[in-house]
């Protein structure tokens, strides 16, 4: 009797030990998402790379599982890059920061990886030659006003472009005033998200790219004014691109997106360019 209770402890013992060990092992590891930003480079308001970022990382970090990382600049540190699912560019000229010749190699290998990209705004843009090519490989399209690009400050309904696409789940059309970027150069395979009607012509101003390497990328060339992120869809739009590229799935009704006014405040260095104080 003694030897079957035995054999029964055993046998128990490792059936616990062996679903313990598998539990363990099926534990998702948080999604990384650094988010790249920089000083202040425009009028008040205007350009708040940083603050825009922290805004968009609180609404992040509502989804279980979201780790979130804000650099200033391409970090100094590369180990910041290990394990990240996924990058957003909220900076000048995206493209020639990430595909910049003392950083290019390790851009490439994380674009091999399959690692998510993100732009806005003026992170969508590249002027320089060799660095744009790379960009818009990698992001789907990209914008240069030095060349063939244009860009207007509207009144316009952002429309959805592609409903049954995961980042347009939680949005319907709604009207925004932007710095529209047109005329910028896609890959084929860059789908429009979003478009505007400008000059009565409509042009897509946020796209999705999936990349041969199943790597995700999305982009809006809209997110000039600080205080466009209090409006609804467009935040909706941004947080579930951002985490789509990271392979998050997206709830039907969208990522939760919660701000407060106070989340509209500025940092001291973007605040000081308040010149009515």
């Amino acid at each position: 009797m003694r030897l079957l209770l035995l054999k029964s402890f055993i046998v128990t013992t490792v059936i616990l030990s062996s679903t313990i060990s598998i539990s363990v092992a099926e534990e998702k590891s948080p999604k990384k998402i650094l988010l790249i930003a920089q000083g202040p480079d425009h009028p008040y308001r205007t350009h708040c790379y940083v603050p825009d970022c922290e805004l968009l990382a609180k609404c992040l970090k509502q989804t279980p599982g979201i780790e979130t990382i804000i650099s200033r600049g391409w970090p100094e540190d590369e180990k910041v890059l290990d394990d990240v699912d996924s990058i957003v560019l909220h900076v000048r000229q995206g493209g020639n920061l990430f595909f910049h010749p003392s950083h290019r190699k390790r851009a490439i290998e994380l674009m091999e990886q399959g690692v998510g990209l993100v732009a806005v705004h003026w992170g969508t843009g590249a002027d320089n030659a060799e660095a744009g090519t790379l960009w818009r490989k990698a992001l789907g399209g990209h914008f240069n006003a030095q060349h063939f690009s244009k860009y207007t400050v509207t009144i316009s309904n952002v429309k959805d472009a592609n409903q049954n696409h995961p980042v347009s789940r939680g949005w319907e059309t709604f009207e925004l005033r932007d710095e529209f970027y047109y005329d910028l150069k896609f890959e084929e395979a860059a789908v429009p998200l979003s478009t505007v009607k400008l000059k009565d012509k409509v042009y897509p101003v946020s796209w999705t790219f999936e990349r041969k390497n199943k790597g995700r990328s999305f982009a809006i060339v809209a997110g000039h004014f600080h205080d466009n992120f209090a409006v609804d869809p467009f935040r909706q739009m941004i947080v579930n691109g951002i985490l789509w590229t990271a392979k998050v799935k997206i709830p039907e009704q969208g990522a939760p997106i919660q701000i407060v006014p106070e989340d509209l405040d500025l940092t001291p260095e973007f605040e000081k360019l308040n010149n009515k104080k």
